[in-house]
């Protein structure tokens, strides 16, 4: 096994500090680490609430656009973690406003990038808010009696599809670093054992950078759409690789850059909640993944999700395109990947 980076937090007696560094920098790094984390970790919590990302951002549109705060109080501010557009008013374009994104609902975006209506329909309804940006579950091959992890497992969406996929004899464990998240998977798990008659599905509270699962445990890791929100990548990629019984595969779906994003969009917190602003060259993840460890890996651009989002007129990918050079279009930039590999 390769080396884990040194810990960002101490390891040792609550309360410690016998593993922590003293480096200053390095102190700094991790503070602002935890800042972000906190940050996708409210915004996730705010979509949790409200149902999907569309919700989310209608309720802070709501909170923001009341006509009359006498007749109508509301909070003057949206939900920690989402950014609004600088308008509220009604928009003539197909997102039908321009503080939310496409109006397409959670299940219209998830047949639009590939899963099965079958997939859909035995699906806790509640499982989909509208956050894939692919299908890693059809990447997998999942077999019976396998073990998966899925990272930011959300409303339990992709871990219910591999749970039928594994069959009794399998077991899949959803990890998410929010609680709002956790509680709606977990809620849904009764859902899908009503309608399935499993019970090979569980949610862990936990960090992707710090997993609470066992050395050499999983066959097959998944992910849809949450690498990107990680502020120590490389970290996530030792992670996944101690996690992996030798020979364990990658299966994740996420978003990755063609080139570097202008300074603007890094900055967006909107846009890290979406997974663009933290989404990395293909190449460096591709070193990240050699670095960790892994083997065969297999990197698939997929620039029509894209393509599909700006049709959608995603109020987000509007704004992308607005702070890109004259005549670009967003898939010049930011692309779908599936990514593939073996520990």
């Amino acid at each position: 096994m390769p080396n884990l980076p040194p810990p960002t937090k101490s390891c040792c007696t609550p309360g410690s500090d016998c593993c922590t560094h003293n480096d200053p920098a390095h102190a700094s790094a991790s503070n602002d680490h935890d800042i972000l984390r906190q940050q996708v970790r409210d915004g996730y919590a705010a979509i949790a609430r409200a149902g999907s990302w569309t919700a989310a951002h209608q309720h802070a549109a709501d909170a923001v656009c009341a006509p009359d705060a006498s007749k109508a109080p509301r909070a003057a501010t949206p939900p920690p973690g989402v950014t609004l557009s600088n308008c509220c008013g009604p928009s003539a374009g197909p997102s039908g406003g321009c503080c939310g994104p496409s109006t397409l609902t959670p299940d219209q975006v998830a047949a639009a990038i590939g899963y099965a209506d079958a997939d859909l329909a035995a699906n806790p309804s509640d499982a989909n808010m509208g956050l894939s940006c692919g299908n890693p579950t059809a990447i997998a091959a999942l077999r019976p009696g396998e073990v998966v992890l899925d990272l930011g497992s959300g409303g339990g969406f992709d871990c219910f599809i591999a749970g039928r996929k594994v069959g009794p004899t399998g077991r899949v464990i959803g990890v998410d670093m929010t609680p709002d998240m956790l509680s709606k998977a977990r809620r849904n798990t009764g859902v899908y054992r009503e309608k399935s008659g499993l019970s090979n599905v569980e949610f862990r509270l936990g960090e992707i950078e710090n997993l609470p699962v066992a050395d050499s445990s999983i066959d097959v890791l998944i992910s849809n759409c949450v690498l990107n929100l990680s502020p120590d990548k490389p970290r996530v990629w030792h992670e996944i690789a101690r996690v992996l019984k030798p020979g364990g595969r990658v299966a994740a779906s996420d978003l990755a850059l063609l080139k570097p994003l202008p300074d603007s969009i890094k900055h967006d917190l909107e846009a890290l909640v979406g997974c663009i602003a933290g989404a990395v060259l293909i190449d460096d993840t591709r070193a990240q993944m050699l670095a960790a460890g892994l083997r065969d890996i297999t990197l698939t651009s997929k620039p029509d999700y894209i393509d599909a989002m700006t049709q959608w007129q995603d109020p987000l990918y509007q704004r992308i395109i607005a702070a890109l050079p004259a005549g670009s279009k967003t898939s010049d930039y930011i692309t779908s990947l599936d990514i593939a590999a073996r520990r």
